[in-house]
């Protein structure tokens, strides 16, 4: 297992411990799960940009470290349901759009094609990373973690229509020929 992909199973390996501590009621759990949650974070960063670099980009890279992220910040999120920061509702819509996403990322491998990240779900991810870290730190007004919540999911909704509408072609595709192209 080359670096970049050793550096995404320490990320995976780090969402139960980062749960475990964040849950635990010990003295500063939630500062110690937030730096746990940050090193995963940069984790994140870090493996793509040395498999970029080095050339160590593989397969197995470009299934796991996705997954990776998605792991951790549906991780957060359920830790803010079991705490009373964020309703299931909102969480389910930023999982929901992560699961549409990835499905149309599959659709359209199975035609060959591969869909980039584009720049809204970038800044989403950002603003996730961000909002998680202020969100855990727990030292926002409830107001403002209110708010927070709402960025996370109109960013989420936001990046959603922004994929599907430069896409649309693989939809339409599979809709008019019932996939068979």
């Amino acid at each position: 297992m080359n670096l970049p992909n050793t550096i995404t199973m320490i990320r995976i390996a780090l969402v139960p411990v980062f749960m475990i501590v964040a849950l635990s009621g010990i003295p500063y759990a939630s500062f110690i799960a937030t730096v746990i949650f940050t090193i995963a974070s940069i984790t994140d960063g870090l493996d793509g940009y040395i498999a970029r670099k080095y050339n160590l980009v593989t397969n197995f890279g470009k299934f796991v470290d996705p997954l990776a992220d998605k792991l951790l910040v549906t991780s957060a999120l359920l830790i803010f349901v079991e705490m009373g920061i964020m309703p299931a509702w909102a969480v389910m819509l930023v999982i929901s759009r992560d699961l549409i996403i990835s499905s149309l990322r599959m659709l359209a491998a199975a035609r060959g094609r591969v869909i980039q990240a584009v720049f809204s779900g970038k800044l989403k991810t950002t603003v996730h990373i961000i909002c998680i870290i202020l969100l855990m730190l727990n030292i926002l007004p409830a107001s403002i973690q209110t708010v927070a919540v709402w960025v996370m999911v109109i960013m989420s909704v936001y990046s959603c229509i922004d994929y599907m509408a430069k896409n649309i072609d693989i939809l339409k595709d599979d809709i008019i020929d019932g996939g068979k192209k």
